[in-house]
């Protein structure tokens, strides 16, 4: 099959004062429909660099994207408007919400800016059916400061959602949360995957997140050092929260 995300020898180069700094140098990769790929690596790794380009939300100095078979280099702004509020779905380390809204206002807030003329009815049924596909069907009424980290980043998660993205990128995702919390989020995004046949491209610096994907590509100073397929991909079970609980105790 023809991959979803696909680059080659990309290059990404940063103007700092009189020196130039390359976050990314010569990078190809293929990403197929309905992987989870994980992508590891320190800071300044270049790993986040990938992602804003996979985002469309930045531009290579040089080298070629092709989404869906289509370069991005040659998609107006609107089309790339498009891609990024329809095919992909985002979901960072800070959670981006409204703290003085509920859940559900939350999740919505991408169709009040959107294009399409949706009734309240229709925007809260979209928005309820997001919440419950992360099991918060049940908290929408909630102010986001009323709800853990963990609930905060799966309102963010079911917001990303709401366009029925064919996509995830997830930028650090666990950045913010504690072990337990984070291997929770990560059973989220393995059952988005399996579930719904979602790809996901997850950025990461820890590999107990990493191993929750089905494969893994390490990064390091701009290149990647390493692609291996995951056969022993991490899942979240009772066993493994009481690991966890049992590290943070010792």
């Amino acid at each position: 099959m023809e991959p979803v995300i696909s680059v080659r020898n990309l290059v990404k180069t940063y103007q700092l004062g009189e020196h130039q700094v390359q976050a990314l140098r010569s990078v190809s990769l293929d990403v197929h429909k309905g992987e989870f790929v994980s992508v590891i690596g320190p800071s300044g790794s270049g790993k986040s660099t990938l992602m804003h380009i996979l985002g469309c939300l930045d531009a290579p100095t040089s080298g070629q994207y092709l989404l869906d078979g289509k370069e991005v280099s040659k998609l107006s702004d609107d089309e790339l408007s498009a891609v990024r509020n329809k095919q992909i779905g985002f979901v960072f380390q800070g959670f981006n919400l409204l703290t003085r809204t509920s859940a559900l206002e939350n999740v919505e807030l991408p169709l009040l800016y959107g294009k399409e003329n949706l009734s309240a009815s229709e925007r809260r049924k979209r928005a309820m059916d997001a919440l419950a596909a992360v099991g918060l069907e049940s908290r929408w009424e909630h102010h986001t400061n009323q709800l853990s980290g963990g609930q905060q980043q799966r309102v963010a998660i079911a917001r990303a959602l709401l366009n029925n993205p064919s996509i995830l990128l997830a930028d650090e995702p666990t950045g913010n949360l504690d072990s337990k919390t984070s291997l929770e989020v990560m059973d989220i995004f393995q059952k988005l995957q399996r579930e719904r046949g979602i790809t996901i491209v997850l950025i990461t610096h820890e590999m107990d997140v990493a191993e929750y994907g089905s494969r893994i590509v390490s990064f390091k100073d701009g290149l990647i050092v390493s692609d291996v397929q995951n056969t022993q991909k991490a899942t979240y079970t009772v066993e493994t929260e009481v690991t966890v609980v049992v590290e943070e105790l010792s």
